[in-house]
């Protein structure tokens, strides 16, 4: 081979090796450069397309907020802990100079025993009568009935629970700066967690309870004022975890499919829709189910769920529900979806 013929062919190796490299990385940015930016590298504010500043949201602040609420341990109702958590709860609402109430009752769960139970009501621009409504449960389920080892342990709830309290709490401050155009309440419900699950190890023999989940949004629900209507809802369930999957959860799309659409083209457009993806899971049951049944506001319900299992995530109601699958990432990007979520919204808009 000639040594002009040598340079040509080391030329084309080399470039073939460029186009080979160029191939890798535009297939890996298909299948992982979707990945949810932390929090980190989030520090200023987000231009949009309407070119409304949209604030930046504190991944960090959320991830310590959910470790506070684990380190008081399983926020049982009756316990010490969820105690604590509820007085966590209002001293962040205090400190950031947030409306708040405490709506208080009792209930009978299905295993025949009497709880007293708090829901946290706070609102941001209470006069403002164009207003988004935002919730979560607090409490964390008294048993890991879905662990194969124990059962009928406790849990610590990090993501069932925590990751929720921790989102609304950080979205609170952040809100509190900057006024959206349209006013929030928020909603933080109690015992949402204790309700009769069939066959599972802690069940017994206990007679079947019709409605044994989330009691403490029925109550919130059936005792609303007359005159309050929210343009739409958006309840927070599990929404810290890794490697999470947001589809559109078949309650949500039942009672309020828009609004699922209206969240998810956004989640989209932010870049998400490898994680706000467009499988549709059965109904479940979850808060979202009685505010749209009971209250007859249209609300969705942003969730973990693994389609490929056709159920919640593996740690769901098992000891694997700590601090380890917690992940600053996936609360940037729910953050960023429900900031562009809200400050997009135009308080002369039409209701959906």
């Amino acid at each position: 081979m000639s040594a002009r013929n040598k340079n040509i062919s080391d030329t084309l190796e080399v470039l073939s090796f460029v186009l080979m490299l160029a191939f890798i990385f535009l297939e890996g940015c298909n299948s992982g450069c979707n990945h949810p930016t932390p929090s980190h590298a989030d520090t200023t504010k987000v231009q949009t397309a309407q070119n409304i500043n949209i604030p930046s949201f504190s991944a960090d602040t959320a991830y310590k907020y959910t470790k506070e609420q684990v380190d008081f341990g399983p926020r049982i109702v009756g316990t010490k802990a969820h105690e604590k958590c509820l007085q966590f709860i209002i001293s962040k609402l205090k400190q950031d100079s947030i409306t708040y109430s405490v709506q208080k009752s009792s209930t009978k769960t299905f295993d025949g025993k009497t709880f007293d139970f708090e829901n946290v009501i706070a609102s941001l621009q209470p006069n403002n009568p164009v207003r988004i409504l935002l919730c979560t449960h607090w409490d964390t389920r008294p048993f890991a009935d879905a662990d194969s080892v124990d059962p009928k342990g406790t849990f610590d709830g990090a993501d069932d629970g925590a990751s929720g309290v921790a989102m609304l709490l950080e979205l609170a401050r952040d809100l509190k700066k900057t006024h959206p155009t349209v006013g929030i309440d928020l909603v933080f419900f109690d015992i949402e967690d204790y309700g009769q699950e069939a066959g599972n190890p802690v069940d017994g023999n206990y007679p079947d309870m019709e409605d044994s989940w989330c009691l403490g949004s029925q109550y919130w629900a059936r005792n609303i004022p007359a005159n309050y209507a929210p343009r739409y809802g958006i309840l927070l369930d599990m929404v810290g975890g890794k490697n999470p999957e947001f589809p559109m959860e078949g309650t949500s799309m039942h009672f309020a499919s828009e609004i699922v659409k209206k969240v998810w083209n956004i989640a989209d457009n932010l870049g998400y829709g490898g994680f706000f993806t467009r499988n549709t899971t059965v109904e479940t049951i979850d808060d979202h189910r009685y505010i749209n049944k009971i209250a007859n506001i249209p609300t969705i319900d942003i969730v973990h769920y693994d389609m490929p299992r056709r159920d919640y995530p593996y740690w769901h109601h098992t000891h694997s529900d700590n601090m380890s699958i917690i992940d600053t990432a996936t609360m940037h990007m729910v953050g960023r979806v429900l900031m562009n979520v809200i400050y997009q919204e135009k308080s002369s808009a039409p209701q959906p």
